[in-house]
């Protein structure tokens, strides 16, 4: 069983990135996964880049501890938020040494696809990441919230992109074998 962390980047406390990182999670099933949102560390800590603080070396510690991260944005102005940079910076040099990263991002329009290798993947390779796989941008207008019988939430998306979602994580999971391979994990998923 591998230990992941999903890192949101989004300033929303309802946005569609932190619903596919609900959707990822639920597909982790059988790992041990942790959700951590930019949007909750305290903002004075964050900005002013202070790890002693008690929210900020938490994330920190949770980085450390996991074997891999799926880290997830929307896609403003070409570009992850500035939220999630705020909460990379704070990382040590090499965090995500030896780590296996999955980048997500969500955004209104295609313009915005190339945003993953060209803003977020040379940030998480900076930091040291082992393997940082083959990430997925998801349309906004691809991603929408049912309300079942019960009146709880889920996520609902379009057949197409679940499948290449889909896809991306199977390609994560299989990279977390490879890199973890004297744990459990390479029984699991």
């Amino acid at each position: 069983m591998a230990r992941i962390l999903l890192l949101s980047g989004s300033p929303s406390a309802s946005s569609r990135t932190r619903r596919v990182l609900d959707h990822v999670a639920a597909r982790l099933a059988g790992h041990t996964v942790r959700t951590i949102s930019a949007r909750d560390l305290p903002p004075g800590p964050l900005l002013a880049a202070d790890t002693a603080h008690p929210a900020i070396a938490e994330l920190v510690a949770a980085v450390d501890d996991a074997d891999g991260l799926v880290v997830a944005s929307p896609v403003y102005k070409a570009a992850y938020t500035g939220l999630l940079k705020a909460a990379l910076d704070l990382l040590p040099q090499y965090a995500l040494a030896g780590k296996v990263v999955l980048p997500l991002a969500t955004g209104g329009t295609t313009a915005h696809v190339l945003a993953i290798d060209y803003a977020l993947r040379p940030v998480l390779t900076s930091l040291g990441a082992r393997h940082v796989v083959q990430g997925y941008f998801l349309l906004d207008q691809l991603i929408t919230v049912a309300v079942d019988e019960t009146g709880r939430e889920r996520v609902v998306i379009d057949p197409q992109a679940e499948a290449a979602l889909s896809e991306v994580v199977d390609g994560f999971l299989a990279a977390l074998r490879n890199a973890v391979p004297d744990t459990p994990l390479a029984r699991v998923s």
